[in-house]
């Protein structure tokens, strides 16, 4: 039997969200149901509803930054039980079999991955995602919130917290290293804490010095302003790792040159364009590198690593009459720096 649960659609292009009953199916033998407490908003899913990314299919439920408690659970499911408290991020399923799912890096899955929503289940139905009082998926793409983290500073880890996580570990971030955060926004407040934790000297870079004080409680050693010519020039050639989380046609060349001989300057913003770039600003063995999120044993690790240290997101809660204010308020910057759903309100006046 499936569950039908409260949830936010767009039904349509340009739309507002409106509730409606989401169905949820039946429980296979390594399946989880999750009531979902708290749901983050991430510029992707704005992206995506808004059909910035290319078009998509309506109706849809958008949310990859969950944070719940198991319901339910399959015959078969041995990892889980119900009471404990997971989160789901960016992807549902892979095959689990390619080379990519074999080394823990299922979001590469060849299969492909199925993705939290505008994907499609190997069943043929379409994901639908977060922004839900209740999701149902495979044991295997949900991990362990540690109880030290609250569900609702949790959330949003499940994506923005991978999405930093990820590239800062892979590039080696750790004492001794001059790590630059470009954008100290939803990603970047994290992207911050977390390479402070792992014990470099980190620094915001955002295009004034508004967030400054932000930035060195955030753990930051201090903050640059991009439209400073002088701060860049004082800073040139002196970061191992530059971390750029902004969407946004950047001028990459002045922040190539920031970048210490053999340091990497790496991308997970998502501009609509390209970057303009010379092929002398790798003229010190420097490198320009992409990443993406993690899977599932990294994402675990990462909640865990946050964990220790008492990391969670920067957030502001809303009732779900609020979500479409806060896109605005998200496209103009004017969040600080993470806004979270409580689904308890899915539904509430409708």
């Amino acid at each position: 039997m499936t569950t039908s649960t409260p949830a936010l659609a767009v039904t349509q292009a340009n739309g507002s969200f409106e509730t409606i009953s989401l169905e949820r199916r039946d429980l296979r033998d390594d399946d989880i149901l999750i009531d979902i407490k708290f749901a983050g908003i991430c510029h992707s899913d704005i992206h995506t509803v808004r059909q910035e990314w290319g078009d998509i299919t309506f109706p849809i439920t958008p949310g990859h930054e969950i944070a719940g408690i198991v319901a339910a659970v399959g015959d078969g499911v041995t990892k889980y039980k119900v009471g404990d408290r997971v989160g789901v991020g960016c992807m549902v399923d892979s095959c689990g079999e390619c080379e990519n799912c074999k080394n823990d890096h299922e979001q590469f899955c060849t299969k492909p991955a199925v993705f939290t929503y505008n994907s499609l289940n190997y069943d043929g139905e379409r994901a639908q995602g977060g922004y839900s009082q209740q999701i149902v998926v495979t044991e295997r793409f949900a991990c362990r919130i540690p109880d030290s983290l609250e569900l609702d500073v949790a959330a949003p880890l499940l994506c923005a917290g991978i999405t930093t996580y990820s590239p800062l570990t892979r590039w080696g971030a750790r004492p001794g290293t001059k790590v630059g955060i470009v954008g100290v926004g939803g990603l970047g407040h994290l992207g911050v804490r977390i390479a402070s934790a792992m014990g470099a000297q980190v620094y915001g870079i955002s295009r004034s010095m508004a967030k400054a004080e932000d930035s060195e409680k955030l753990g930051a050693a201090g903050h640059i302003a991009s439209s400073d010519k002088d701060a860049f020039a004082a800073h040139k050639r002196s970061f191992d790792i530059i971390l750029n989380t902004v969407s946004a046609d950047l001028p990459m060349n002045d922040y190539m040159r920031l970048l210490k001989p053999f340091g990497v300057m790496v991308n997970v913003g998502l501009p609509s364009g390209g970057y303009e770039l010379s092929p002398r600003s790798f003229g010190g063995n420097t490198a320009m590198a992409g990443s993406m999120i993690g899977g599932i044993a990294e994402t675990q690790e990462m909640l865990d690593f946050c964990a220790e240290h008492g990391i969670g997101a920067t957030i502001e809660t809303i009732a779900a009459a609020d979500v479409d204010a806060a896109y605005e308020r998200v496209v103009a910057g004017d969040v600080r720096y993470r806004v979270v759903i409580d689904t308890a309100t899915i539904g509430a006046n409708a």
